[in-house]
């Protein structure tokens, strides 16, 4: 993706055309005028279909997302059954405490996995990404705390 022009700011998937908002009167009527009808028929700002993600784009993340949580997840769980197993048909006594710490670590990295999943697909919809996604990771990590800079300036 090129990094020129003001197009390098928004999404793949962001619209191309920014609609203002309407403008607040400082002084609210009590009883209801026709103007008041005519702005609450208003357009929302954008339409469903613009704020989509497209399927492309989310199909991708759902892929990522299972691989980057599923996985951890399932490891978790098997060494629960593994761990019950080797207690009860072995003489191998395995400490709770440590059968605790691996299960923990696995199910938080499944937790991880599913931000991690959602930030490394790429939300270009012609760029498959790459297999790990590391640099779509970076631009999309970017773009977030760019967006919550912007949030946190209009609301100061």
């Amino acid at each position: 993706m090129s990094t020129e022009g003001p197009e390098s700011s928004r999404l793949p998937f962001e619209p191309n055309k920014k609609r203002q908002k309407p403008v607040k009167a400082k002084t609210q009527p009590i009883a209801k005028t026709q103007e008041s009808d005519q702005k609450s028929q208003q357009q929302p700002p954008y339409t469903k279909e613009e704020m989509a993600v497209p399927e492309v784009v989310s199909q991708r993340m759902i892929r990522r997302v299972a691989a980057f949580c599923g996985i951890p997840t399932a490891l978790g769980i098997t060494t629960l059954v593994v761990s019950y197993l080797l207690v009860i048909y072995t003489d191998i006594q395995l400490p709770p405490i440590a059968v605790l710490l691996v299960n923990m670590g696995l199910f938080g990295i499944g937790v991880l996995g599913i931000t991690y999943g959602v930030l490394s697909a790429s939300w270009d919809e012609t760029q498959p990404g790459s297999l790990l996604g590391v640099s779509e990771f970076s631009t999309n990590w970017g773009r977030m705390v760019e967006g919550w800079r912007e949030t946190r300036k209009k609301n100061v």
